[in-house]
This record gives C-alpha cells, structure tokens and sequence, in this order.
C-alpha cells in the first residue's frame, strides 16, 4: 500500500505498531525535539527552539504519566528521571540554556537506545 499523505502514513505506522515499537517511536520523537532545540538555541532562535521543547515536556509528561511505576524494579529510578528531564527541559526554555537541552539530549539517546535493544529482545523472543 502507497501513501501519498505523510500523514495518513504516520497515522498507519502508530495505528499498526507494537506498544514496545510505539515507545520507540516516543522517544525517538523526543530526541528530534531536543536536537531541533540544540539546533536553534546555538543559532540563537530561541523562537524556533521553544516549540521543540515545549513539545518535548509534552512527550516526557506522557511517558511519565503512563509509567506503571510498582511494575518492574527499576520504576521509580525511571520516574525520578522523568521529573529530572521535565525540569531541565523547562529551564532550557525558560533560561535559554543550551546546556541544559543537551544534557536532556544526551539522557534521551541513552534511554531511547536501551528501549530500542529491549523492543528489538522482546520481538526476537516473542
């Protein structure tokens, strides 16, 4: 099947996606954000950066919001970050501080390639 529509085929890939597989995709939705924010802040845009991490704290709101922390062992470590991400992606906006967006940058590649071997484990092992 052919998509003329971006749209239409991004709408199909979450539609179609695993629940590990549309994780993935959160995050890495969330490091676009913060790159795209790195980006901007180094050019000085700060109008261009603020959409990005204001999308970004969106993106962590969800993902915290949906973790079941009583789940698995590691839960609360995973939350406390979360709350960690949230309040540098705020100061990042609020201060302008590129340091800040690249920190929250590095912490989301670091997490978005963990979940990305666990989802890669679990199809391999379903």
């Amino acid at each position: 099947m052919a998509y003329s529509n971006p749209a239409a085929y991004l709408q199909a890939s979450v539609e179609t996606a695993s629940p590990a597989r549309l994780l993935v995709m959160l995050y890495d939705r969330l490091a676009l954000d913060c790159r795209r924010a790195v980006a901007a802040q180094e050019a000085g845009d700060h109008d261009a950066a603020r959409p990005q991490l204001l999308h970004a704290q969106d993106i962590v709101t969800e993902l915290h919001s949906s973790l079941r922390v009583d789940a698995w062992d590691g839960g609360p470590g995973l939350s406390a970050l979360y709350s960690h991400l949230l309040v540098q992606l705020v100061r990042a906006n609020v201060d302008r501080d590129v340091v800040a967006t690249r920190h929250c940058l590095d912490l989301v590649e670091g997490l978005a390639d963990a979940w990305r071997q666990a989802a890669l484990q679990a199809a391999v092992t379903a």
